[in-house]
């Protein structure tokens, strides 16, 4: 069979080749196209291009080994493609769009946290908390809200920072009654 003038094995391989760099393209440019999949999953550039270089290659394997009709192989490429697809975009894709960005994190971005204290905060002094993160547990200097005093083993608010100092106030749980 030809397509374009070209024998179909020639169009599947160059295909291939195109959609293999416009992929590797992609990973570099990425950012640069990062709202287009948020219209459509099926219009992620990461989901098409996947799916072009996968029928291509499955084209042009079938065609090199079997001697099936190129009618028949264009459609079996093509549900071989959109498995694998299908595949990559729930098992992999996914994913890694819902993991975590970065552990990293700044003093401020801790206020509204709740600690706990590990030694006394006094009044106009600096005692220390503690505060359970992602990242593990983070020990740092407090200071009590309104100059106020907090004894050991009592769970603090993070109300905000100040030079590196973590102002918190003892925490009160809103609880029914």
């Amino acid at each position: 069979m030809e397509l374009f003038g070209m024998p179909i094995m020639q169009v599947y391989l160059i295909v291939l080749i195109v959609a293999g760099l416009a992929t590797l393209l992609y990973i570099f440019f990425s950012d640069m196209a990062e709202g287009i999949g948020e219209v459509s999953p099926f219009l992620d550039p990461a989901v098409v291009l996947a799916f072009i270089t996968l029928a291509s290659a499955a084209g042009y394997l079938l065609e090199l080994v079997t001697s099936m009709n190129s009618g028949i192989i264009i459609i079996i490429a093509i549900i071989i493609a959109l498995v694998l697809d299908f595949l990559l975009y729930f098992f992999v894709l996914l994913p890694l769009r819902s993991a975590e960005v970065s552990l990293a994190y700044t003093d401020e971005s801790l206020a509204g946290q709740v600690g706990k204290v590990i030694v006394p905060v006094p009044v106009d002094g600096f005692g220390e908390i503690v505060i359970e993160t992602v990242s593990g547990i983070l020990s740092k200097r407090a200071a009590g809200y309104e100059n106020k005093a907090i004894e050991y083993g009592k769970e603090v608010l993070i109300i905000e920072v100040k030079n590196g100092t973590f102002i918190v106030k003892e925490y009160e749980p809103f609880r029914f009654k």
